[in-house]
């Protein structure tokens, strides 16, 4: 199973108003294993940057003016992500800025359906609870200490790992593969306690009745299917 994370960097927040992206970063995914394999580009986006988005991701429009283009990355980028599920942050904010651009060069539009938001995931775990990547990153225990601004790859890489905690934790190999050459020794000894018989507990008549009369109910039980 491959999955693209995804992350992106404009020079503001609507792409109707005339913002535009200057940075994407995806990390691929394979079985909720990240592979080293990235795809990373600055982007012209032959227009100012606002004080306000460059004091975000600290990227200057005199840093983009040598940078290529969307339209020149468009096709590594759609070749990158294939048809892959997109993992992003607050994906709507994304992927309007992606479709506007692949749009204004004739593209077909990414659809919804191929994403995973993460925010939406951790507001369903996590009720309530601050649900921004800095915020998850601390509750994971993820590493934040390079991440001084926001920048699109680094951002995807935290990402990454905040996924694959929500999805049940990054210890997927149950750290065999990186202690594959360690013993572990498991001390399975009572230490001088002595064993309890567990306990029986029949079932009463009338929990006997119950239980015959809720059987009843169930229509087409598997264990009745020849």
């Amino acid at each position: 199973m491959r999955e693209i994370v995804l992350d992106t960097e404009t020079t503001g927040l609507d792409p109707a108003s005339g913002h535009r992206l200057v940075e994407i970063g995806c990390v691929e995914l394979i079985n909720h294993i990240r592979t080293g394999n990235y795809f990373h580009s600055y982007l012209n986006p032959e227009r100012d940057m606002p004080r306000e988005a460059e004091n975000v991701h600290g990227i200057s429009a005199e840093f983009l003016k040598d940078k290529p283009l969307f339209k020149a990355v468009a096709r590594s980028f759609l070749e990158f992500i294939g048809d892959s599920t997109l993992v992003i942050h607050n994906a709507a904010f994304d992927m309007k800025f992606l479709n506007a651009e692949l749009n204004s060069l004739g593209h077909p539009m990414l659809p919804m359906e191929r994403t995973i938001d993460t925010v939406l995931m951790a507001r369903r775990m996590f009720p309530g609870q601050p649900a921004s990547l800095d915020a998850l990153c601390k509750r994971f225990n993820i590493d934040l200490s390079a991440r001084t601004k926001h920048g699109a790859l680094l951002d995807a890489e935290l990402l990454a790992d905040v996924y694959l905690e929500l999805k049940g934790g990054r210890q997927s190999t149950l750290g065999l593969v990186a202690h594959a050459e360690e013993t572990i020794t498991v001390d399975l000894s009572f230490h001088g306690q002595t064993a309890i018989r567990a306990r029986h507990f029949p079932p009463s008549a009338e929990e006997l009745a119950a239980h015959k009369t809720m059987l009843q109910k169930i229509k087409q039980a598997i264990w009745l299917v020849q």
